[in-house]
Order: structure tokens, then sequence, then C-alpha cells
């Protein structure tokens, strides 16, 4: 008995209003242009808004709208971010004991010759920040490149102006603040958008073949400013007590030479004014200077004899046996 036919089960969709699809599609269209209409600016950061590829707006920290479908796009530029290039190495991991690394690259770029040509391998950094989003962004094509061309020209040509001495001891400090003083007027001619804030040597050392004699070279500049230091110092204790005792000394004379000046014109004061009153009563005078010397001789004798003029022997009188026994 051959089994009957049956036809294929028809599925049947259930039926929605052509509104309600419009809805749908409507809504999706207005979730897609708010979605492509609203967006948010992080604290360190600045947007620029383009529109149709040009420069309309900047947009500050914060939340903003645009037009959306592609009409106006978005850039994102960190302007209140540090930035920073690194030169002869590379930084894999910063911390409390960072790691670094060197490769035939970082090799090339510390690689130097100074102006007395000689070699020198140096590792610095540069520091900056973006002050002008729509120079950054427009002015020149690929800034970082660019920047780090321009800084990697800039150091290479003021250690080609120094003596390996200067870059390697005391000159560091000014060859790196000339080259961010011409780094940053290079940005300012090319409008690149860039301030720089610090560049910094962070290592320059002599090749390793010749880097023996340069640490003795160096040790021997170290003492030789220690010893300058140390006899600058003794220099500044024993000057100043020096002329301490000098005016002492000269204060002391001139003191006692006025002091032998005052005295001077004050006894040839008091003899003109003795020989003015001889002048006038040569008797008196006579008499009052004299008994005003016996006033100052006589305390000062111990024992004192006073005779009459009249008396003719005067041993019997004196007992003698008492001095001669003495």
């Amino acid at each position: 008995m051959h089994d009957e036919f049956r036809p294929p089960l028809k599925v049947e969709w259930p039926k929605v209003p052509i509104g309600t699809i419009r809805a749908v599609v409507l809504g999706a269209f207005i979730l897609l242009l708010l979605w492509g209409s609203f967006f948010q600016i992080p604290p360190d950061e600045m947007g620029v808004i383009l529109r149709f590829g040009k420069f309309v707006r900047t947009a500050e920290p914060g939340l903003h709208l645009k037009l959306p479908l592609g009409i106006e796009r978005l850039s994102r530029v960190p302007v209140q971010r540090q930035l920073k290039h690194e030169f002869g190495f590379r930084t894999i991991r910063a911390g409390i004991t960072s790691q670094y690394m060197t490769n035939a690259q970082t090799k090339a770029e510390a690689i130097m010759l100074t102006g007395d040509l000689n070699v020198t391998d140096a590792e610095w950094i540069v520091q900056y920040k973006i002050k002008d989003p729509n120079n950054y962004l427009f002015k020149m094509r690929d800034p970082d490149t660019t920047f780090r061309s321009m800084t990697e020209a800039i150091v290479r040509r003021v250690v080609g102006d120094s003596s390996v001495d200067e870059i390697i001891t005391v000159g560091r400090a000014r060859l790196a603040a000339d080259a961010k003083d011409l780094l940053q007027r290079l940005c300012d001619d090319y409008e690149i958008g860039i301030e720089v804030n610090q560049l910094i040597f962070q290592d320059v050392n002599p090749p390793e073949s010749v880097k023996p004699s340069f640490n003795d070279v160096n040790e021997a500049l170290q003492e030789k400013e220690r010893k300058i230091n140390e006899a600058w110092a003794e220099y500044n204790q024993e000057i100043p007590k020096a002329k301490g005792v000098a005016a002492q000394a000269i204060q002391a004379a001139e003191g006692y030479a006025t002091e032998r000046v005052n005295n001077a014109q004050g006894d040839a004061q008091r003899f003109a004014a003795i020989y003015r009153e001889y002048v006038r009563a040569p008797a008196v005078t006579r008499k009052r200077l004299y008994l005003e010397t016996l006033n100052d001789v006589l305390p000062r004798i111990q024992r004192k004899i006073i005779l009459d003029q009249g008396l003719r022997n005067i041993l019997p009188l004196l007992n003698l046996g008492e001095e001669v026994k003495k």
C-alpha cells in the first residue's frame, strides 16, 4: 500500500505592520545620528573638528556635539600631556628599576663627532607639549618624525661645535640648554605647534676603547676642582681674619697717635698758660710750681727727713743704727 502524498509544511511568518518597521528603522537612524553627534574630550586633550576635511573649530575638554554621518570628523590632540622622545636608547619598562633597550638604530643615534674630531656616545631625551593643535595637525606632514629629525640635527650641531671635554664634563648642562633654545627656535620657524620643555643629556661617554683614559682625565679634572675649592675655602677663611687683624692694628695705631698728639697739644697749651702767668708774676708762679712739684713727689717717698736750714749737725738726731741693720 502506497503512502499518501503529503505536501511540505509552509512556515508562516508573523505579519509586522509596515508602521512598526518604519518606526524601528527611524529609531535606529536617530540612534546612529546621536551616537555620531556627541563626543567626550578628556581633561588632557583638545578636540579638532574638521568639516569635509577642513578645519573649522577646536573643542575644549567636556561633552560636545558635531555633525554626524562623516560631515564633521574629530581628531584628538593631547595638549596637556607631557610627551617625550628618547635618543640613543629606548625605555622598555619604567619604574623603580627601569629597563632599557639598545639596538643598531639607537647606537647610530648616539654616535657623534665633536668639534675637536673626537667621537662620543651620547644619550638624551627631549620633553615637549603640543601648544597649537591646528599647526601640529595641518602645517606639517608627520610632525612626530619631523620633530625627531629636527632634535637629532640640533643636538649633532651643538655637539659638533664643542670639544669632547665640554660635552663629557663641565659643559653638558650649558650645551643642553643651548640645544633646547635652538630647537624651540626651529619649531617656531617651521610652525610645527610644539613647545620644547626640556632637553637633557642622560649619559655621555667616550667610546669603549678609550673610556679608561677619559675616566682618568675626568677624575683628574674633578680632583683639580676639589683642590681649587679647598684653596678658595682656606682663602676665604684666612684673608678676612688677616684683614681684621690689620684693621685692628691700624685702629690701635691711629688711637695711639691721636692720644700722643692730644697729650702733646695739651702739654703745649699748659706750658703756654704757665708761661703767661710766669711773665705776669714770676715769684708767685715759681713758688706755686715748686709747691705743686713737692705735692706730686713727696707722696711717692716712703721715709721723709725734714731739716731746718739753720741746723749745722744732723748726725746726733738720726738713728743710723736701724738703717745699718736694715
